[in-house]
């Protein structure tokens, strides 16, 4: 039976550690003023991954928050894949170097997709994971704030035929909101994209929605409002499920 990688979040903004509801800005709740010491608690709970996302950056275009990953990168072993303000092949090389281990890239996916492409070429599918975030099954860049006018499933063929191998999916519509997961949109990537490691984001609200993922084959998810509210708890995500695969 396949078991689901555990991949806590930290969202940042100005750098507090907070979480947003349908990728709505004016609808965010601050967990913690720290997020190196959140890190840490997922580190001395066992867990191995971070998914570190700059909302700032991906709002404006521009990365914001790269001292929070520096801190993070230094303060704990947690192999981090970083998000948010990523557009130019510079913006790439300053966050690995700034202890990132992969970079999860979705608008620059839409808008540069030649340098996508030299990137991935350069850094291998190992280090690039392709940010597919959806509204009703379009594509959503900028920080969810605008729209592209191209379908998830196109999104899809293009990148796998160019040679990506991890795909992170948020539906939109359900980030935030302890609502559950795209259980059927998880599956139909799955079942047209078996050779994709997909990582399943957005509305996990309990760990039957872990159990459910992980009986469906889904090999990753990235959990993070479920754990800051107490819904599922670090101990229980640590002694069910991989923590490092």
């Amino acid at each position: 039976m396949n078991m689901i990688e555990i991949i806590p979040a930290i969202d940042i903004i100005a750098g507090n550690c907070v979480r947003l509801e349908k990728g709505d800005f004016t609808k965010r709740k601050i967990y913690d003023t720290e997020p190196v010491e959140v890190a840490k608690r997922f580190e001395d709970a066992g867990l191995k991954r971070l998914h570190l996302v700059d909302l700032d950056g991906a709002r404006t275009g521009k990365v914001a928050n790269l001292k929070v990953l520096e801190d993070i990168a230094k303060s704990t072993q947690l192999i981090i894949d970083f998000g948010g303000g990523l557009r130019e092949s510079k913006d790439v090389e300053m966050v690995l170097n700034a202890g990132a281990k992969m970079v999860n890239l979705g608008s620059m996916a839409i808008k540069n997709p030649h340098i996508v492409q030299i990137l991935l070429d350069h850094f291998g599918s190992d280090c690039i994971i392709l940010g597919a975030d959806v509204k009703n099954e379009s594509i959503a860049v900028n920080g969810w704030t605008e729209g592209a006018s191209i379908s998830l499933w196109a999104f899809l063929e293009d990148w796998a035929a160019r040679g990506i191998k991890k795909v992170c999916c948020t539906d939109v519509s359900k980030d935030g909101m302890l609502a559950g997961p795209a259980f059927e949109l998880y599956t139909t990537i799955m079942d047209d994209y078996p050779h994709i490691k997909l990582i399943a984001s957005g509305g996990i609200s309990k760990i039957e929605d872990v159990y459910q993922l992980n009986e469906l084959g889904v090999p990753a998810v990235i959990i993070g409002k479920a754990i800051y509210e107490g819904r599922i708890t670090l101990k229980e995500l640590t002694s069910k499920f991989v923590v490092n695969n």
